[in-house]
């Protein structure tokens, strides 16, 4: 049994624990928070022991009537791998802390690449972090690149990649973001990031990614145009991509003519939060002419890491290869819509 420690009880932390939890070969140890505000209650209610981020802050939580189980130290004492679930950059911070307590680290894709010596997607280069000390979990759009662009990289070959990516503006909680009333290139420069980022998972890609920001909460959107070694016709694509259950084909047909309808079915259906763990490609626009293949996806920001994280956690203790690892996430958090 692995003892996994969630440092951070937020966006991704929270979801983290609650997937962790779900799985027959992991525990949690605890979670931390550095403010006693309704996620610590959250986290105390769902049954997580709860630890705070520092000493000072202990009887800030006792007075809100909120139990905490020590401080983050004791709670990476009893742990095999913490999942750092920080905000971005904060994890940075942590590092050293980390090795004092010679524990196994897996980062998020907010954190600069060098935190750690690998990046990491479950379906591209799992094997990389297999036994290693930490890896870092790339950002929810590169997971979302990396999963569409690894099996068509094997089928077929991929010469090059090109995506826009049209970014939520924040979270339904983050009430300081913007833009209220624009869209925005975002960054003006080309490539984004992303195209670095899912270079330190797939190395040999050429990749150029450009993004926008919209004034939107849901998901992003992505319009990708990959260009191929061969010339599968629509339907040969839809069936690789099919095969594949971190990628859900979705028609218009069926309702889901946007990331609204998306999040609704995944609501409907008692999805846990709505979250949708799964690249959701619409198969009426997959097209492909002369190897140049196009495609929307559409990526829940809150969500698409998950199971990353929980596979990440396998790779660093090395107690299951990718395959084991991806199906068993896959079946106990039921994923494939």
């Amino acid at each position: 049994m692995i003892g996994v420690s969630v440092n951070g009880f937020g966006t991704i932390g929270k979801r983290v624990a609650d997937a962790v939890a779900a799985q027959p070969d992991m525990s949690v140890v605890g979670v931390s928070k550095r403010s006693p505000n309704h996620e610590a209650r959250s986290a105390v209610e769902a049954g997580h022991d709860l630890y705070a981020a520092d000493a000072d802050r202990l009887t800030e939580f006792g007075a809100r009537g909120i139990p905490v189980a020590g401080t983050v130290g004791d709670m990476l004492s009893a742990s095999d791998v913490v999942v750092d679930a920080t905000p971005a950059g904060v994890g940075e911070t942590y590092r050293d802390r980390y090795a004092e307590h010679d524990i196994d680290v897996v980062y998020q894709g907010g954190e600069d690449e060098s935190v750690a010596p690998e990046s990491f997607c479950a379906r591209a280069n799992y094997e990389r972090s297999f036994g290693a000390e930490a890896t870092r979990v790339v950002s929810c759009n590169t997971t979302g690149l990396a999963r569409a662009v690894a099996p068509l990289d094997e089928t077929y070959g991929v010469s090059s990649v090109e995506a826009t990516l049209i970014r939520r503006g924040g979270d339904p909680t983050q009430t300081d973001r913007g833009p209220i009333n624009d869209i925005v290139p975002d960054p003006v420069e080309v490539p984004s990031h992303h195209a670095p980022d899912l270079r330190t998972v797939m190395p040999d890609i050429d990749v150029t990614t450009t993004g926008v920001t919209v004034p939107a909460t849901l998901m992003h959107l992505h319009s990708v145009t990959v260009s191929l070694d061969a010339d599968p016709d629509a339907s040969e694509v839809r069936e690789r991509f099919a095969a594949e259950p971190r990628l859900q084909l979705i028609t218009t047909a069926s309702g889901c003519e946007g990331c609204a309808d998306i999040q609704e079915y995944a609501r409907d259906t008692g999805r846990p939060r709505g979250d949708v763990w799964e690249n959701c490609i619409w198969a009426d626009a997959i097209h492909v002419s002369d190897g140049r293949l196009t495609f929307f996806q559409a990526i829940h920001q809150q969500a698409d890491v998950v199971p990353e994280n929980v596979d990440a956690v396998r790779a660093l203790a090395g107690t299951a290869d990718a395959g084991e690892s991806r199906a068993r996430t896959d079946e106990t958090l039921g994923v494939g819509m």
